[in-house]
C-alpha cells in the first residue's frame, strides 16, 4: 500500500503533533520528514550538444556581452569577465522550448490549450508513482505501457492516488549520451489506452517518460490525445531506476515564459529517509556550496566548466 509519506503526510503529522509543533504549520513536516529525506534529481542538464527532435536545432551557449555603454565600467559589446568586471554572465540561444527534460502544456499542440504560464502553482509538489517497464523494454525496445501493466502494478503496490504524477521507467535515459541514436525507432512509449486509463480512471496530474516523445506511432497518437484533451506531460526524465515505485514525492519546477508552449523543467524526487538512493540535506546542505576544483572557463561549446590552469 502507499506509504503515508506520499499521501496525506502533512495532515497526519500535524494532527499527531503537539500544540507547539502544530503552531509551526508545515515547518513540522519539514523537520520530521523532509529534512532527513533522500533527494534524487530526475533531470538532464541541457547542453549545446544533446539529443533533440531532428526538426529542431541545438542550443548555443556563449558569454553575455554588454548591450549598452556604462561610462567608466563597460562598453557596448564587451564580454563580461571575472578579471575586468568581477562577474560573468551567459547567453543562451535556445532553438525551441522542447529541449531536454521538459514539461509539455496543452498549447504545444492545441490552439485552445493552456500555456506554461497558465499552469497553477499546485503543480509544485505531488505524490510520485514510478511504473517500471524496463524488463519489457529489454526484450522489445518498442514496447509501450499497457493497461495490464498498470493493473499489475496496482495489484502489487496499491491504487494510484488521484492527482499523482506517474513516471514510466524504461531506462531509455541511459542512452542520453548516445546522441546520434537516442531518437532512433523503435523506442519505448506509453500506449494510448494506458494514458486514457491513467487520466480518466485514476485522474492523475500527468505522466512522464524517458524518451522525447510519448510513443513511436506515426501520428504520435498519445501526445495528440493528451494535449488536445488539456493534459500535460513530462518528457526526457531520468534516474527513475533510483526512485521507489511508491512513497516518494516529486517537486516540479519550470521556467515561466508568458504564453510558453513548452517548459524547461526540473523534477526532483523526495524519497523516505530509509531509501538507499539520493542525498539528504545533511549531505548536501546547499549553503555554502562546494568550491570548484579549478577556475571556471568556457569550453569549446561555451559551457562553463572547471578547467585546470597550466
Amino acid at each position: 500500500m502507499f506509504r503515508n509519506f506520499a499521501a496525506g503526510a502533512a495532515l497526519c503529522l500535524l494532527l499527531a503533533a503537539p500544540a507547539d509543533a502544530a503552531d509551526m504549520g508545515l515547518w513540522s513536516v519539514y523537520e520530521q520528514q523532509l529534512k532527513t529525506a533522500k533527494y534524487i534529481d530526475l533531470t538532464h542538464a541541457f547542453q549545446p550538444v544533446q539529443p533533440v527532435w531532428p526538426g529542431f536545432g541545438n542550443a548555443e551557449f556563449k558569454a553575455a556581452v554588454a548591450g549598452k555603454d556604462i561610462p567608466g565600467y563597460v562598453a557596448k559589446g564587451d564580454v563580461y569577465t571575472y578579471e575586468k568586471h568581477g562577474f560573468v554572465a551567459s547567453a543562451y540561444a535556445l532553438p525551441t522550448d522542447q529541449y531536454g527534460t521538459q514539461l509539455d502544456p496543452p498549447a504545444h499542440w492545441n490552439e485552445y490549450g493552456a500555456t506554461i504560464s497558465d499552469l497553477p502553482p499546485t503543480f509544485a509538489v505531488r505524490p510520485l508513482v514510478v511504473i517500471d517497464m524496463s524488463p519489457q523494454v529489454q526484450k522489445d525496445p518498442g514496447y509501450a505501457l499497457q493497461v495490464s501493466d498498470i493493473e499489475a502494478f496496482e495489484t502489487q503496490h496499491g491504487r494510484i492516488p488521484e492527482g499523482a504524477v506517474v513516471f514510466v521507467r524504461s531506462d531509455w535515459s541511459k542512452k542520453w549520451q548516445d546522441i546520434a541514436h537516442f531518437n532512433d525507432k523503435p523506442f519505448p512509449g506509453v500506449g494510448l489506452d494506458a494514458l486514457k486509463f491513467l487520466h480518466l480512471e485514476r485522474k492523475i496530474l500527468f505522466h512522464g517518460h524517458e524518451p522525447l516523445d510519448t510513443d513511436a506511432t506515426p501520428t504520435l497518437e498519445g501526445e495528440a490525445w493528451l494535449l488536445h484533451n488539456h493534459f500535460t506531460q513530462a518528457e526526457g526524465v531520468t534516474n527513475l531506476d533510483q526512485v521507489p515505485p511508491t512513497g516518494a514525492l516529486v517537486t516540479i519546477g519550470f521556467a515561466k515564459p508568458e504564453g510558453g508552449t513548452g517548459g524547461y523543467a526540473r523534477y526532483v524526487a523526495i524519497a523516505p529517509a530509509d531509501w538507499p538512493h539520493g542525498v539528504t540535506i545533511a549531505q548536501a546542505p546547499g549553503a555554502p556550496l562546494p568550491k570548484q576544483p579549478a577556475p571556471l572557463r568556457r569550453d569549446t561549446n561555451g559551457v562553463m566548466r572547471p578547467t585546470p590552469q597550466n
